[in-house]
């Protein structure tokens, strides 16, 4: 820490900005990155700042993600960061180096171990980008003991509050992010034109250093940013852009002449324009500071039980308490109501309770139940929240939609709400799931919006996630990201459940119309969990009510070819929310797999997670086979083809009447229909279909 503070007091002295420079272990290679710290030191790098490699850098634009792939792909973990650095020291680096990445390796390797074992290799502290910074307090607490320093981001979005409660948690600088968006930056860019304001906002509340990052490519980069008072300059992505064109054999050397070229080594310090001088407030603060214990705004995000809360970059803090303000005034507002209800024609609720005789009778117990969320105007429940949303976006003042799809159908209904309302609309939809789901490709470009393929990762719903979030932190001001699933940061997980909880509110008034009584069990598919919540919510109370969610078992959970987060996941943050994932044992997020596009994520909602852990729901899992199964019963026995991911459900809660007494009642909830996946599947099983599968439910 202490070496940090050193940097910032000489520079002063000198009245020239500390350069700080980027790179991500083992990119390139796994053997360059020391020569690559050696060389960025010896050409006149003040500070380093050492990536971690992380699967899903939801911050960081193409080039550092790219570098991460590259890095992960050498089985870089957080020990080989650790080992890199004491080599480098062990071979001459003596400038200071801060450890840069995301929250789960950390959390993966045990934060405590993870600061002890940094500053034995030679680390003076670090950034996590999407650590929230009430929590963060507990993080400084234990970096301080391992004498390490703890930065915090501050962003052009972030409040006064905020940024009063940021600089209180400072000890050595403060991160500034210069403008929105994703890092990355163009030689022929241009900087923010309200950097000098910004400075002085933060400098309003601190004496800390500070150093701005995101878009610097060039020394005269580097003097607009001196100019505005900046007591640090950082560059990331335009050093990947020159590692990456480096002669193979060259890529050190490259570095240090790049480095010279920016911190002008061996030239007379070039001093701030006359018109921008910087005040005494840059100077290192040596008081004694006690971080705030909030935000001043509010306090830590709500959450269920141990999960939830909001893990994301700075910048997108403020629009999440924003959108968490309107969402609550909304569902207080008779008005709001009344105008959400109005579209219950639309969306053609109620959707009907269907009693499925054939599946009764095949099943040989309880009578079965669906609630027929696949009659939905769009083909599903999404319809739900979609319109939920598109209303609340429309009462902050949003004109333009992104969303992310799996299956397509989330994008079918974001697409159909926004052509209802004239609004912008961007689809993002991995580039396996574009494959595997045409059909409803076809339909939201039909219906007017813009489908964008992701092409990084497995291709699949978490990418397009990634994307949209990417997306989201680069146009606040006038976008509106429209989540599907309840996953996310909060409030995402309480507005989309707010909006789906239609689903068991329906079941149940209309089940005591038939029988004048609650069901034994309530049966729901899980991904992200949006339907299974929207069907849970209401039995919560009713104790006597099984909750039962059926997640995608792929090709069986004994290997790695599935998506059964809550049944093989660990606790860990994901797309900024703490709840269950299949992750790595060093934090980095797996590929996942499932004959459904929409339940193929690697995550959950975090209320699950607590239905979970409390005991109060039961999650199991059906393999792909047996959702073809459950396809072939519902689309032969009752005449309904239901979607792949709600086939999951049929299966399970046919399996489940087959146990239970015949007074008994289940109701699954058949979340989508399945025309989107009748070519699919006729791919998946040509010539095949009568004697691959059958429909006998195993007796217990």
């Amino acid at each position: 820490m202490e070496a940090l503070k050193n940097v910032f007091e000489s520079k002063n002295e000198a009245t020239s900005p500390a350069l700080v420079t980027f790179v991500t272990a083992g990119y390139p290679t796994v053997q360059d990155t020391v020569p690559i710290m050696l060389a960025m030191q010896e050409g006149g790098s003040d500070i380093i700042e050492l990536g971690i490699p992380f699967s899903d850098p939801i911050a960081d634009g193409p080039a550092i993600q790219e570098t991460n792939v590259v890095a992960l792909n050498q089985n870089v973990d957080y020990t080989t960061c650790l080992n890199m650095l004491k080599e480098a020291r062990s071979k001459g680096l003596t400038v200071p180096v801060l450890l840069m990445g995301y929250y789960n390796p950390l959390l993966a390797y045990d934060e405590e171990k993870a600061c002890h074992d940094a500053s034995a290799a030679g680390a003076n502290g670090f950034i996590v980008v999407d650590l929230p910074p009430e929590e963060a307090i507990a993080f400084r607490e234990k970096c301080s003991r391992a004498n390490l320093s703890y930065v915090p981001l501050i962003a052009p979005s972030t409040s006064e509050n905020r940024i009063q409660f940021l600089a209180s948690i400072a000890d050595s600088f403060i991160y500034v992010v210069s403008k929105m968006g994703t890092t990355g930056s163009s030689v022929t860019g241009t900087m923010n034109s309200a950097l000098p304001e910004l400075i002085d906002r933060v400098r309003a509340y601190t004496d800390v250093p500070l150093a701005v990052g995101f878009g610097v490519a060039t020394r005269d980069h580097f003097d607009l940013v001196a100019d505005a008072g900046a007591d640090g300059v950082v560059i990331g992505s335009r050093l990947v852009s020159i590692i990456k064109t480096a002669p193979q054999d060259q890529v050190a050397q490259t570095v240090e002449a790049y480095c010279r070229e920016i911190s002008l080594k061996g030239q007379p310090p070039k001093r701030p324009s006359a018109a921008r001088t910087r005040s005494s407030a840059s100077r290192a603060s040596t008081a004694s500071k006690q971080p705030s214990t909030s935000a001043g705004a509010s306090a830590l995000p709500p959450r269920f039980g141990q999960y939830g809360g909001q893990y994301v970059p700075e910048a997108l803090w403020d629009c999440l308490v924003e959108l968490e303000e309107a969402h609550k005034a909304a569902m207080k507002d008779p008005e709001f109501i009344k105008e959400f209800e109005s579209f219950y024609g639309y969306m053609n609720r109620p959707s009907n309770l269907y009693k499925a005789e054939k599946l009764t009778q095949q099943a040989g117990g309880a009578t079965i139940w669906l609630k027929r969320e696949d009659l939905n105007h769009t083909g599903s429940h999404k319809i739900n929240n979609a319109i939920g949303q598109i209303l609340l976006a429309k009462r902050i003042g949003k004109t333009r939609i992104i969303a992310e799809t799996g299956a397509g159908q989330h994008g079918v209904a974001t697409a159909t709400a926004c052509a209802r309302f004239g609004l912008e609309c961007i689809i993002y939809m991995g580039a396996e799931d574009v494959r595997r789901q045409a059909l409803n490709v076809f339909r939201i470009r039909m219906l007017g919006a813009k489908v964008i393929p992701v092409h990084s990762g497995s291709c699949t719903l978490k990418d397009a996630v990634n994307e949209a979030l990417r997306d989201w932190v680069t146009n606040l001001s006038n976008t509106h990201y429209l989540i599907g699933s309840a996953i996310g940061p909060h409030p995402f997980p309480t507005i989309v459940r707010d909006f789906q909880r239609i689903i068991g509110q329906e079941i149940k008034a209309q089940l005591n119309v038939e029988i004048g009584k609650l069901p034994d069990a309530v049966v729901a598919c899980v991904g992200g969990g949006s339907n299974a919540i929207g069907t849970f919510y209401d039995f919560i109370p009713e104790k006597s009510v099984r909750l039962i969610g059926v997640e995608a078992g792929g090709e069986g959970i004994d290997g790695d070819r599935h998506s059964a987060t809550l049944s093989k996941g660990k606790s860990g943050v994901f797309h900024g929310v703490r709840t269950y994932v299949l992750q790595s044992p060093t934090g980095q997020i797996i590929e996942t797999h499932s004959i459904s596009a929409g339940l193929d994520y690697p995550g959950v909602g975090p209320e699950h997670a607590w239905l979970k852990d409390s005991g109060r729901a039961e999650y199991v899992v059906a393999t792909d086979e047996e959702a073809l199964r459950g396809f072939r019963m519902c689309t032969q026995l009752e005449g309904i083809i239901p979607a792949l991911e709600s086939s999951h459900a049929v299966w399970e809660g046919v399996r489940l009447a087959a146990t239970l007494p015949k007074e008994s009642n289940i109701v699954i909830c058949l979340s989508g229909r399945g025309d989107k996946d009748v070519e699919q599947i006729s791919e998946l099983l040509p010539g095949k279909w009568e004697s691959v599968l059958d429909w006998h439910v195993p007796q217990e």
